[in-house]
């Protein structure tokens, strides 16, 4: 089987619809994808989901479901039939409501003739769950628990798991290499650049190097004076690796 190139997605972290299509504008003909995230799609609807696909962009529509599995089935219909090209759902929803969101997944595509069906991860660790007040961990170390919850993942047949770059190595040895890891918290070496929200950040280069097949990136393009360029150098940086 051909490697599968590493792909750039870029978080449209607006609260409105013309600020991201303005940023998508920017982006046409570069960055292959576009994330939706929980803000932008509460603000605007599925509809921004249409209008940039209609641009031509692949979207990763992101809204990390979890709930009983029911409802969790209604959401994954609803969202493929948004025209969704990547969605998720949290891995500590356990293996039915995995599984039941791998089902609704698939009976949208059949449903609606798609040849292709929209990839589907589960988020493993986000980097709230590291906060001592929240004991979600319950003293573990993150890395073993995104393991066990990306073999779990596996199981209940999804695509793939939402990861730090710094797990993406021992999940592809664990779980095989054509299980995939969307990596976030990509940044570009800078001392005095802040990390914003999250704790676990690694370069484009190393997250590549570590087998990342998906590499989300926000604000370092889209709060860069030039979007274009700064997508052009990650994307330079992703190939070099």
């Amino acid at each position: 089987m051909p490697e599968r190139a590493p792909q750039l997605v870029v978080a449209l972290d607006f609260q409105t619809g013309p600020e991201a299509l303005d940023m998508a504008a920017k982006l046409k003909g570069i960055a292959p994808w576009l994330k939706v995230g929980l803000e932008l799609f509460v603000a605007e609807g599925p509809g921004i989901v249409r209008q940039l696909k209609a641009l031509g962009f692949l979207v990763f529509v992101d809204l990390k479901f979890l709930d009983i599995p029911n409802t969790v089935r209604g959401a994954v219909r609803s969202a493929v039939k948004s025209g969704a090209d990547m969605l998720n759902i949290h891995a500590i929803g356990g293996l039915d409501m995995a599984r039941v969101a791998v089902a609704a997944r698939n009976e949208a595509v059949a449903e609606m003739g798609l040849t292709t069906k929209p990839l589907l991860f589960a988020v493993t660790v986000l980097t709230s769950m590291m906060d001592p007040g929240i004991p979600v961990l319950h003293g573990r170390e993150p890395a073993s628990m995104v393991l066990e919850l990306a073999s779990a993942t596996r199981a209940a047949g999804l695509d793939g798991v939402v990861c730090s770059g710094q797990e993406a190595a021992r999940i592809k040895a664990a779980c095989g290499p054509d299980f995939l890891c969307l990596t976030p918290g990509i940044r570009i070496p800078n001392p005095s650049a802040p990390q914003d929200d999250q704790r676990r950040v690694m370069t484009p280069e190393a997250a590549v190097a570590a087998g990342s097949d998906f590499l989300v990136v926000g604000r370092p393009i889209t709060r860069a004076p030039d979007p274009a360029q700064s997508a052009r150098d990650i994307l330079r940086r992703m190939a070099q690796a």
